[in-house]
């Protein structure tokens, strides 16, 4: 018997690849959570750490790290990246069965993870794990392109070969996605900020299809449809030269816990 996939668990089926040309995030990431914070967090828990890309940034923040992964598989690299880092302690447990320390901790953060979590629970269960006053710092890419005709001649490709993963088909989102407005509004938070860092990043093909591989919806499609949509992707950016040019959005939403 052949056990069904689960979309929120394919990560780990390539792992290796994931940390290797999945885009880091740039340290003012780091920068702008210290100055809305106010002081340095003196401890910090990382929902869906992942590989270790978004912890790479919090570290510099210079406080113990709790990792909390899912995936025993990408905890491993996590593992490995920092197996000598006694700032560092990694959690093999989703957010939602994780015990969070009972006096909380000053910065609750996660990187391109917290659509995983799941919605009903998510704003609550991160305002328990917060201690009075303490922040909650959540970032992500989002993965555009530099010019509208690469945009839209990659639309085209996927509307001919993936048209249930094009951009912009609701049917398509995440149950679980999220919108800003579940902590804006929320009155367990405060103080709500929205930021965004915006910077281009040169893919070649041969790189770009393999990032490609590590995003859930294209895991989830079939092998042969996947090869063939990549296909078409590779003959579109070899025709442009060769190489993609990613513009990354980070956006970071920013907010405390109210009191």
């Amino acid at each position: 018997m052949v056990s069904e996939r689960v979309q929120s668990q394919v990560f780990g089926e390539v792992a290796t690849d994931y940390d290797d040309v999945r885009p880091g995030y740039p340290v003012e990431i780091a920068d702008r959570i210290l100055a809305y914070a106010g002081r340095r967090p003196a401890a910090i828990a990382e929902v869906g750490a992942g590989t270790g890309k978004g912890t790479e940034v919090l570290r510099t923040l210079d406080a113990p790290i709790t990792c909390v992964e899912p995936d025993a598989a990408m905890a491993g690299v996590l593992r490995r990246r920092f197996h000598d880092d006694e700032f560092v302690a990694i959690e093999v447990s989703r957010f939602e069965d994780w015990p969070p320390p009972a006096d909380g901790v000053d910065l609750l953060a996660s990187a391109q993870a917290w659509h995983w979590v799941s919605h009903q629970t998510r704003t609550r269960l991160a305002a328990e794990a917060l201690a009075p006053g303490g922040v909650i710092a959540l970032f992500a890419h989002d993965f555009g392109f530099a010019d509208e005709d690469t945009a839209t001649a990659m639309q085209n490709v996927y509307l001919k070969h993936a048209p249930e993963i094009a951009h912009g088909v609701p049917a398509n989102l995440h149950p679980d996605v999220f919108h800003p407005d579940e902590v804006r509004t929320s009155p367990l938070f405060t103080d709500f900020e929205q930021q965004e860092v915006i910077r281009v990043v040169p893919f070649p093909t041969p790189r770009y299809l393999r990032l490609l591989s590590t995003f859930s919806n294209h895991r989830m499609l079939p092998e042969q449809r996947r090869s063939q949509l990549h296909q078409a992707i590779a003959k579109l950016i070899d025709g442009r030269g060769g190489v993609l040019h990613q513009q990354l959005t980070t956006g970071l939403i920013l907010a405390r816990r109210a009191a």
